[in-house]
């Protein structure tokens, strides 16, 4: 151990013997790394896995490292060090979450150790060491690079920067939550960790995580200028002087973001403010502590869970049909659902041609997108070249044009049967027989809509979420006729722009919606029995919703939720009993935000918040009762196979409503807290 740590007197004291054995063990033959020392005498360190698309930390690739690094201390020949990928897209991705969620907890106390110790190896490498960025650096991929003098990051748009550990209940523990304050001061080390936020390259940049963007083609011209010249010097910042006030508002602040539902989160701000002053070593011990504790709690293991659940459902195949590659697509509809659904398109490689009925409306879509492009360019989560090249993708047209080479079509009309089938119609006789249909309607039979068309089996539903650029979940509703080819191109599709597709069957509804509209209905039946809508609202705050049933129905419009919960009622008359309050807020021109007034009011876009009343139900009840309604009908939909799994349905609750993640999902929830015999 002491060969690793260079007689650093506190880095780990008292190591676990698995830890000896493993660094003091037999020599290794790396599989996952190459090592070359050129004539001017760098070593050239090449993270490359064997038979996968991506690089991550484990204890083999850990172990490997460590041999590299052995290796390069005693080449005489080595007088600096660039570490670089050979994937496409993916720098390091991280630790193997696959490998900490399997094994025993111990073993992963292990790992923490063995990280710290490896990466404390590199960072007390005497040589220059430049980090050659190209792909996704997360997680304990950037915690790696922290341990260089310099990093640099390829302009590609994979290359994505980050620390995300408490997303998954746990905070960077391989040095990240030690050393990244001393790289870019305390606040912004608070911000990047707290909220878990990946950066592109240009956003990184500023942020200060790297120091020069550059294209690929030249990331290695630079690493070797770089390590010729003279190394940076450690930078100052005041502010970590005052940590202990900076982390008093932090903590407030994130108190207040999350209720204290999330412990990794605060744990975080501890730790980091702890660790930014005094020595590497103990910041490493108290990311140990935190780590240990963490993952002791149930709601980190919920959290990883979904985190594969997430991968699992953005990677695999549903049907074995043919995958029909879609580079050309139209939106019907330029209004707030098309115009975003022909933005992300645009954005993610595709050519769209969006249609609408008038020139007007075409502005005024056109219009909405430039916002969203100047709106993401402003924040820069994209360059302005990406940004132009979406809107390059985008052409626009009031007239009928031929769609032979559109091999899919996406309408985004008004919620109107009867409109869609015209427009259905009239589509089935200007598009080739494999076209796919889509239809991104909320609530409406694809069934009676496909009944429309010659060949129902190409036919199919693709609920995107409002906003669409934001909201990561489409529903991909299926009929029985609905052929294998058009499913597996549909998935793929969704899967290729970036969203996560849950497939589920054509029902009133169908699945985010069904569910959805009891816990509404219910929390509106309160506010009709005199619970102010405020007090509702926190209610479902504190039990981790994003936000509270009253708001949200403000934020989707009392229009659109009185008419989808008309359809459900229609469907399901002994268990939605069909209420009037919607339809007379909406008939007296309470519309939510979008008209200034529904349960809430709005001034200048601002909410005035209702005032409180006393000797109301308490929160608890409140929570207990619509939290119940939730996991009810999810257990219904499971029951009546709605969705292909209970994983699904836990997944599409929370990314397409914000059920919140650390209960894991309404099914899981139901099974953990027992609330439903089943």
């Amino acid at each position: 151990m002491k060969t690793l740590l260079l007689n650093r007197p506190a880095v780990i004291h008292d190591p676990p013997h698995v830890l000896e054995d493993i660094i003091h063990g037999h020599p290794v033959t790396p599989k996952h790394f190459r090592l070359e020392v050129d004539h001017d005498g760098i070593a050239w360190i090449t993270f490359d896995s064997p038979k996968s698309s991506a690089n991550v930390w484990n204890e083999e690739t850990l172990r490997e490292f460590n041999h590299v690094l052995e290796n390069i201390e005693h080449d005489t020949r080595a007088k600096a060090l660039v570490l670089r990928s050979a994937k496409e897209r993916i720098f390091i991705a991280g630790a193997d979450i696959k490998a900490i969620r399997s094994l025993p907890h111990a073993r992963v106390n292990d790992l923490i150790w063995l990280g710290q110790a490896v990466f404390d190896r590199l960072a007390r490498l005497k040589i220059p060491k430049v980090a050659a960025i190209h792909g996704a650096c997360m997680g304990g991929g950037f915690e790696v690079t922290l341990c260089c003098d310099w990093r640099i990051a390829s302009d590609h748009d994979s290359t994505k920067i980050g620390l995300p550990e408490t997303q998954l209940g746990i905070l960077p523990a391989w040095g990240g939550s030690t050393r990244l304050s001393r790289l870019v001061g305390l606040r912004k080390a608070l911000d990047l960790i707290t909220t878990g936020k990946l950066l592109n390259a240009g956003a990184a940049k500023k942020a200060g995580l790297v120091s020069h963007v550059v294209p690929m083609e030249r990331m290695e011209v630079l690493a070797r200028r770089l390590v010729r010249g003279k190394r940076p010097a450690s930078r100052f910042h005041f502010e970590n002087f005052l940590a202990p006030v900076i982390g008093r508002m932090a903590r407030r602040k994130v108190l207040q973001k999350t209720r204290g539902l999330y412990p990794s989160v605060t744990k975080a701000v501890e730790v980091v403010c702890h660790a930014v002053r005094g020595e590497i070593e103990n910041g490493l011990l108290l990311e140990r502590n935190a780590v240990d504790e963490l993952l002791r709690s149930p709601d980190a293991a919920r959290l990883i869970d979904l985190f594969f659940k997430r991968e699992e459902a953005g990677k695999r195949p549903v049907s074995d049909g043919t995958v029909l590659p879609i580079l050309d697509a139209t939106v019907i509809g330029a209004g707030v659902m098309g115009s975003g659904i022909a933005h992300t398109l645009a954005s993610r490689g595709v050519r769209v041609l969006m249609t609408d009925v008038s020139n007007d409306s075409l502005a005024r879509g056109l219009e909405r997108i430039h916002g969203l492009v100047s709106d993401a360019t402003r924040r820069r989560l994209v360059t302005q070249v990406q940004g132009r090249d979406t809107l390059d993708r985008i052409s626009a047209t009031h007239v009928k044009v031929p769609l032979c080479r559109h091999h899919l079509i996406i309408e985004a009309a008004t919620e109107n049967m009867e409109l869609k089938k015209k427009i259905f119609a009239d589509l089935a006789m200007r598009v080739p027989v494999d076209t796919i249909l889509a239809t991104n309607t909320s609530a409406l039979s694809i069934a009676e809509l496909a009944r429309s068309v010659p060949h129902p089996e190409r036919v199919i539903g693709l609920h995107f979420f409002n906003p669409v650029h934001r909201m990561p979940l489409v529903e991909i509703i299926t009929l029985p006729e609905t052929s294998a080819d058009v499913l597996a191109t549909a998935v793929s599709f969704v899967q290729k722009i970036g969203k996560t597709p849950v497939v589920v069957k054509d029902s009133p509804g169908f699945l985010v919606n069904r569910i959805l509209v009891p816990y509404l209905m219910e929390a509106v039946r309160l506010h009709q029995n005199g619970v102010p809508v405020k007090d509702i609202d926190d209610a479902m705050l504190e039990f981790g919703m994003p936000m509270g049933p009253m708001r949200l129905l403000d934020e989707i419009g009392l229009d659109v939720a009185a008419h989808v919960a008309r359809t459900l009622a229609t469907a399901f008359p002994d268990r939605f009993p069909n209420s009037d309050a919607l339809d007379k807020m909406v008939s007296a021109g309470h519309l939510g935000r979008k008209s200034g007034e529904g349960f809430y009011k709005y001034e200048n876009g601002k909410e005035i918040t209702p005032a409180r009343h006393a000797d109301l139900p308490k929160h608890e009840s409140i929570q207990t009762k619509l939290a119940l309604l939730i996991s009810q009908e999810a257990m219904r939909c499971l029951k009546e196979g709605i969705a292909r799994s209970a994983d699904d349905i836990d997944l599409a609750m929370v990314l397409g409503t914000g059920y919140p993640p650390f209960r894991g999902g309404p099914v899981t929830f139901a099974r953990d807290t027992g609330i439903i015999d089943y």
